[in-house]
């Protein structure tokens, strides 16, 4: 635990090669709710300091069905999410490609395709279920965040030469930081 004053407690994030990101998270229930309140802004304040806009909770250890970004252009703006048990129950079929990075995957970048809009059905931090229309950015980081939470990761959406050659980017980097 941080002794300092206002110093903001930052969470270990769990690169690509680790399993746990490979498995199906667990739908949040009410019992929950009050640890997931708890953890939401340590893992804000782990995300702001690993320069990201999404987070979900598999990425720092936890196999729970939520997820936080903040899409917010400015620092001093926010603009936080925070999704529980999310549900894709509506996707376009235009789909658009953009380049995509993710905090367990440090430092590598590769065009996905995803569908550009879609309609998100989820619980808020009150328990109560919630449904928003999203597309671009928005849209995109609701979908990257959530295959997370099924175990999946950006790079399992590219060809297997691109992902082969990230994760031995990703392996040899983690050899130089033991």
């Amino acid at each position: 635990m941080n002794t300092e004053p206002n110093t903001p407690e930052i969470l270990p994030i769990l690169v690509a090669t680790d399993p746990f990101l490979r498995k199906k998270a667990r739908l949040v229930e009410q019992k929950d709710l009050e640890d997931v309140r708890k953890i939401i802004p340590i893992m804000f304040d782990t995300m702001y300091d690993a320069n990201g806009i999404g987070l979900a909770a598999p990425q720092v250890g936890i196999g729970l069905r939520f997820f936080i970004m903040d899409l917010a252009k400015q620092e001093d703006e926010k603009e936080q999410y925070v999704i529980l048990n999310p549900e894709i129950i509506e996707e376009s079929e235009e789909c658009s490609e953009a380049k995509e990075g993710c905090l367990s995957v440090p430092e590598q970048y590769s065009e996905v395709i995803r569908p550009e809009k879609i309609k998100l059905r989820y619980m808020d931090l009150d328990g109560k279920q919630q449904e928003i229309e999203a597309e671009e950015l928005l849209a995109r980081c609701i979908q990257h965040e959530t295959d997370h939470l099924d175990g999946v990761l950006f790079i399992d959406h590219i060809s297997s030469l691109k992902r082969n050659m990230i994760m031995r980017k990703v392996v040899k980097e983690q050899r130089k930081h033991r």
